[in-house]
């Protein structure tokens, strides 16, 4: 596995979906000011990826907001089948309150085949949540706070993301040439 390919292609998702899309209006800042971390982890098994995670997680929380304000852990080795990366979430989750970071951390996740409940595979509101590799992105609870007051409506993200990709479409998407 070639960490650097595996960074550029998560980068170019980052750069041409999430920003270029508008998917998340909070990421071109941490982008453009080179604040977000990005972390292959070589694991094949999701207990070698919970210790990346509570290394990371620990990492973050240490680390300067203002030299890295987030941490995208990518983890192309393991967790490839989507209900099997669902169900990891929980320990994830159980890990941040182990740790004694709830309410300081948190965790998003991104996955090539993600899929909200009750939609179809191939429902295309369902790209806003796809990246090229399974991913967990790790977030500060305080950027997050900074993030909604700066736009009391975060509700209408979700709404406007769903209007991007219908206006999309797969082959818009397509057309992006990113890796998924």
């Amino acid at each position: 596995m070639n960490h650097d390919q595996v960074i550029t292609d998560t980068r170019d998702w980052v750069v041409k979906a999430v920003i270029g899309l508008n998917l998340c209006p909070f990421a071109k800042a941490v982008h453009v000011n080179e604040r977000i971390r990005y972390v292959v982890s070589d694991a094949t098994e999701p207990e070698a990826l919970l210790k990346d995670l509570a290394r990371e997680l620990l990492a973050l929380n240490r680390a300067d907001p203002d030299e890295i304000d987030t941490t995208l852990l990518i983890h192309p080795q393991v967790l490839d089948d989507f209900l099997d990366f669902n169900d990891f979430l929980d320990a994830a989750d159980a890990l941040v309150d182990e740790l004694q970071l709830d309410g300081i951390l948190q965790i998003a996740d991104f996955h090539p085949s993600y899929q909200f409940d009750g939609s179809a595979p191939d429902d295309i509101a369902n790209y806003s949540n796809r990246s090229p590799y399974p991913t967990l992105h790790l977030l500060r609870e305080e950027s997050i706070t900074r993030a909604v007051e700066a736009m009391p409506d975060t509700a209408a993200i979700f709404e406007g993301n769903l209007d991007t990709l219908d206006k999309l479409g797969h082959a818009g998407w397509a057309a992006l040439g990113l890796k998924t």
